[in-house]
């Protein structure tokens, strides 16, 4: 068994190894031009992203990185958490942001954002490393109960399943998905449903069915997540089936912490070998798609916000009605028309933060952001680790993409906290007890 101090070695060497792969990977991603071998037309072009690279600022670029890596050793200090592994997925974002910052051709005031995302990281951080004692649990459920629920979780997605179908199911690849993505149209509460299903309901069920010994459900569960591949046509429900397994094998085999770096470094490392050998489809899908657009799309909103006005918080569907705002479109669609780089959300660090109330004020933002994260982690405290990760695996990667508002209320950040809350906390099946 290793020792504690062993552990933390190993996770501060597996740390310093992330930064680097994530800085290489940013350097191949921008040296890289994908044409069609068939028809010559380029099929990639990472300047229309403005992902550069050019040795000349190469130091700007290391002095950034050099002011984020004392960040690892907080997470040396930290214990596992659900705020850890979002703050692990943040950090890797804010540092690409600072690489790519070096390099961009977009023209805005790149020092002062590149500080008020670096300020910002340091104020997400912290507290969503540090808080997590927990919250007293006033209702628990019994473990017949929770089965109960979790029973009721497969049957919403059965019926979810079913009344989605009934608008959309088609089976097409993925690269086909935007042809007809466009033309669904569900009712609002069956959208809800599908989105809260696909983040929350059946991750978590899955998580809980392992911890439980309950092979039979936790396989349905990764089948109604595939099954909604069809309806929706979202890459999160066709890879999410293989992303918990993932992330289940991975807190199976490591302690939670080696885990969830090796989360993302496995999945990076994999796309800078298979791009060797022409395997386009993983890199663009990995190492470009989940790896450098999160701090892309940081870029892209500090360049547009300043020379436009901030948001104040108006983006949140509860409170534009009720104060006056300047984009009546969603921030996604005002990004696909300005820059024409497709329906572009982006993280809290440039939505919550930058968007809304701009650089100077976007690391208070962020830090209250930390705070909500944090809740998370109190809710979730005394929960096996392996479950905790598991469960919120889909949620954490969504965090990289969508702003935290948008992720409470639309994708159900808001009901996994009270599963947590109500979960019992010993999870393990009754022959695993004796």
């Amino acid at each position: 068994m290793p020792t504690q101090g062993t552990t933390a070695y190993r996770l501060l060497l597996l740390l310093c190894i992330q930064i680097a792969v994530q800085c290489l990977n940013l350097v191949v991603v921008a040296k890289h031009i994908y044409v069609d071998p068939l028809l010559g037309t380029i099929k990639f072009d990472p300047s229309g992203y403005h992902i550069f690279y050019n040795p000349n600022n190469l130091p700007t670029a290391i002095l950034y990185v050099a002011i984020l890596a004392p960040i690892t050793a907080f997470f040396c200090l930290a214990r596992v958490s659900f705020g850890y592994v979002v703050a692990f997925y943040l950090y890797m974002m804010a540092l690409g942001y600072t690489w790519l910052n070096s390099f961009s051709d977009l023209r805005y005031d790149h020092a002062l954002h590149g500080a008020s995302i670096v300020a910002a990281t340091f104020a997400f951080v912290l507290p969503a490393l540090f808080i997590s004692s927990p919250v007293k649990q006033r209702f628990t459920l019994s473990k017949q109960a929770f089965d109960t629920t979790l029973n009721c979780i497969l049957l919403l997605a059965v019926v979810t399943v079913a009344v989605g179908a009934y608008y959309n199911f088609r089976l097409v690849g993925v690269t086909s998905i935007y042809e007809f993505r466009n033309d669904l149209d569900f009712p609002r509460p069956l959208k809800y449903l599908l989105s809260v299903n696909a983040s929350v309901l059946l991750p978590f069920a899955f998580a809980a069915f392992v911890e439980r010994g309950n092979r039979w459900g936790a396989v349905a569960a990764l089948l109604l997540l595939l099954l909604l591949y069809p309806v929706t046509l979202t890459k999160v429900a066709l890879f999410a089936p293989g992303w918990l397994i993932f992330v289940l094998l991975l807190t199976s085999l490591f302690e939670a912490r080696l885990s969830i770096v090796l989360s993302l470094l496995l999945p990076t490392l994999v796309g800078l070998v298979a791009i060797a050998f022409g395997a386009w489809t993983y890199f663009l899908l990995i190492n470009f798609r989940m790896v450098a657009i999160p701090s892309v799309a940081l870029d892209i909103y500090s360049h547009y916000f300043s020379s436009h006005s901030y948001t104040y918080f108006c983006q949140i569907w509860l409170l534009k009605p009720l104060m006056p705002c300047a984009y009546q479109d969603p921030l996604s669609v005002v990004m696909e028309g300005t820059y024409h780089l497709g329906f572009f959300n982006a993280s809290l660090f440039a939505t919550e933060g930058i968007a809304s109330v701009g650089p100077y004020l976007a690391p208070v933002a962020i830090f209250l952001c930390g705070l909500i994260i944090a809740l998370g982690s109190r809710l979730s405290a005394g929960l096996p680790p392996r479950f905790i990760l598991t469960s919120s695996a889909i949620m954490a990667q969504a965090l990289l993409n969508v702003p935290l508002s948008t992720v409470l209320l639309t994708h159900g950040l808001a009901i996994l906290y009270l599963l947590w809350y109500i979960t019992p906390q010993n999870l393990h099946s009754v022959d695993e007890e004796r």
